[in-house]
């Protein structure tokens, strides 16, 4: 078969999937009075969302996940090669890679999971505590960190320097271990915090498969462009649901499974370095959210923004939740066109 139709096949079935089920678990969540609680922290006119539909994101997990197994088994069975003949992804390694991207997905989503759960079902708004999301987040990262260590994926490729392998001495492997659990934890609670208002995290992801699908094609690597493939089938197939005005939000379930897919998808790549450009609106959220703090702290209460994260500061500037979810999802396409060209030319000029 071939990569090309296969990719458009893991679209199809995990768009399929993902806005088809909406149909069978939007009720389903209705019925179990899974609704979402709005804190009094957030904008006022938020209220009017109160009891819609949380941990929507199950309909993408199950379209994204179902994509990956079928397109994968289909196009192994018809011929297909997985194996890149990029020079930088050694042979044999690839399959790790995917298979742990995969798990690291899982895994960060049934943390979500058992957080949602408890705020909703459990009736505790806050769900896991603090120290325990973090714990349970800590081990999801070092079991992926573990798995790249152990099957020798740990060469990363940096954009008109060359390949990086971290594996040659024991400072290296140090860098490695500490640069890896910066990068996840922190990609994953980024995306995390992009999922403030109505189809804002799924129509920024949307630009970031994009990208890695062009990356996929440039690298000649057809398991980066079907996994990345996956990724954006699922959320078009969720905005379907979650465009404003929301029929069911994706909750911590399905934001912090999407901050995994991101997350794998730069070690797919051999080169995690390039989220930062091609995640430019995560990067923006994280960032707004620690001056925020920080800022209130040193001052003892002043603010830089209206509210935090960012996209609440332009919702309380008067912008529409359509407005923001456009422009961001703009910037955010810049940001996915210079990364691909950093990794393109970087390339040429090594």
């Amino acid at each position: 078969m071939n990569s090309t139709i296969a990719l458009i096949i893991s679209i199809l079935i995990s768009f399929g999937v993902t806005a088809g089920l909406g149909f069978v678990i939007i009720p389903w969540l209705r019925k179990l009075k899974f609704g979402q609680t709005i804190l009094d922290i957030g904008p006022s006119w938020h209220k009017s969302k109160q009891g819609t539909p949380n941990m929507g994101g199950l309909m993408f997990i199950i379209g994204i996940l179902s994509s990956i197994i079928v397109t994968f088994i289909t196009f192994h069975f018809t011929g297909g090669n997985l194996q890149s003949d990029y020079s930088l992804l050694l042979q044999g390694r690839e399959l790790v890679l995917l298979i742990a991207g995969a798990m690291l997905s899982l895994g960060f989503g049934i943390v979500g999971f058992t957080d949602d759960f408890i705020k909703i079902k459990l009736k505790r708004n806050e769900g896991l505590s603090a120290k325990q999301k973090t714990l349970g987040q800590l081990i999801v990262t070092f079991a992926f960190v573990l798995t790249l260590w152990i099957s020798h994926n740990t060469s990363w490729y940096i954009p008109f320097v060359g390949t990086v392998n971290f594996e040659r001495n024991v400072f290296t492997a140090i860098v490695f271990w500490v640069l890896s659990f910066f990068i996840v934890y922190g990609c994953v609670n980024s995306v995390n915090l992009t999922d403030g208002i109505d189809g804002l995290c799924s129509s920024v992801t949307v630009t970031v498969a994009v990208a890695f699908i062009t990356i996929g094609f440039i690298q000649s690597f057809d398991g980066l462009k079907l996994f990345a493939g996956a990724l954006l089938g699922g959320v078009l197939g969720f905005l379907c649901w979650n465009w404003n005005p929301a029929k069911t939000f994706m909750g911590d379930t399905g934001s912090l499974f999407l901050g995994g897919m991101v997350v794998a998808l730069g070690y797919l790549c051999k080169c995690p370095i390039i989220l930062l450009p091609i995640g430019i609106v995560y990067v923006c959220e994280t960032m707004s959210d620690i001056i925020q703090i920080g800022y209130f702290k040193i001052t003892h209460g002043k603010r830089v923004f209206k509210m935090a994260p960012i996209h609440h500061h332009f919702e309380m500037c008067g912008w529409k939740e359509k407005k923001i979810c456009v422009v961001f999802s703009a910037v955010n396409a810049i940001g996915c066109v210079v990364g691909v060209l950093l990794l393109y030319f970087g390339t040429l000029t090594k």
